[in-house]
């Protein structure tokens, strides 16, 4: 790694972790240079505290949601640059590419061989916008909410134009009753968007996440000096909070400190307990 590279990679492990020069700088000579498990290096020595943005590379791109008779399609296009991401090609592409998406049910396989308004597939148009614009353009993710089961709900944050922005979350909820108490799934939407659960419930959450925290933290008790007997029980503790942060219905309620998300769709409920069935939340660039 020449020493432009380290410079750079130590100046965004600092941005990351708030953690000083020469401490960057042994994280990455013990990881040979890779930012991740650099991170993960110093938050186990107790340096770095945990953060959800910390391994994470920021990319920049659109973020886009169709809904239709209760339906709901949801599909996220990267670009390298946020002004590419604001180019009027890049714009029109995604829109296009957003109904598509509505009509494939959010399978991309057949959305990169679905034919666009211009005669040509999907895929075929997007090597012509990559080499027209000269930026890498990637059709990332995509994901679709059937109306059976329950109702869909979705929350655009700082949306640019209906429908496009940077983090969209949608939601589906059983019981909910039209006009009466519909106005709680938005609400929902809008704290998903907000505190980024990984999962409705803390049973729910990957069990490789759930390993890779215990790890984490009982390193992190070690090096702290604290005696073995000791880690076990506050490893415990510290995982609990973990999963509580985490989990849907677990997580304080943005809009109520006092509450749970849990206690909320309680009280919301009428004839019929309310229930989260399942939600997504897309930000643009994250985990890339």
């Amino acid at each position: 790694m020449s020493n432009k590279d380290l410079l750079d990679n130590i100046k965004k492990l600092r941005e990351m972790t708030g953690v000083g020069f020469k401490d960057c700088k042994i994280a990455l000579d013990e990881s040979k240079g890779n930012i991740e498990k650099s991170i993960e290096f110093l938050r186990k020595k107790g340096i770095a505290k945990a953060s959800k943005k910390m391994s994470r590379t920021a990319s920049e791109g659109l973020v886009l949601v169709k809904e239709h008779q209760g339906e709901i399609s949801l599909i996220e296009i990267n670009s390298e640059t946020d002004f590419v991401a604001k180019n009027k090609d890049f714009v029109i592409f995604c829109k296009e590419l957003s109904e598509i998406n509505f009509d494939t049910k959010g399978d991309l396989n057949k959305l990169n061989d679905t034919k666009m308004k211009n005669g040509i597939i999907v895929k075929d148009n997007l090597v012509n916008l990559i080499a027209k614009i000269g930026e890498k353009i990637t059709i990332r993710r995509a994901n679709f909410f059937d109306n059976s089961n329950g109702m869909n709900f979705y929350y655009v944050h700082s949306a640019i134009e209906k429908g496009i922005g940077k983090i969209i979350s949608i939601v589906k909820i059983d019981g909910v009753s039209k006009g009466k108490n519909d106005d709680i799934g938005l609400k929902i939407a809008m704290h998903i968007t907000a505190s980024n659960p990984l999962a409705i419930d803390k049973d729910n959450i990957k069990k490789n996440l759930v390993d890779k925290e215990l790890e984490i933290i009982k390193a992190e008790i070690t090096n702290s000096g604290k005696p073995i007997e000791m880690a076990e029980k506050i490893s415990k503790g510290k995982l609990t909070k973990f999963l509580n942060e985490n989990s849907l219905l677990n997580q304080i309620w943005i809009m109520d400190p006092t509450k749970k998300v849990s206690d909320i769709l309680k009280e919301n409920s009428l004839n019929k307990q309310l229930k989260n069935l399942e939600f997504v939340r897309y930000k643009v660039g994250e985990g890339v």
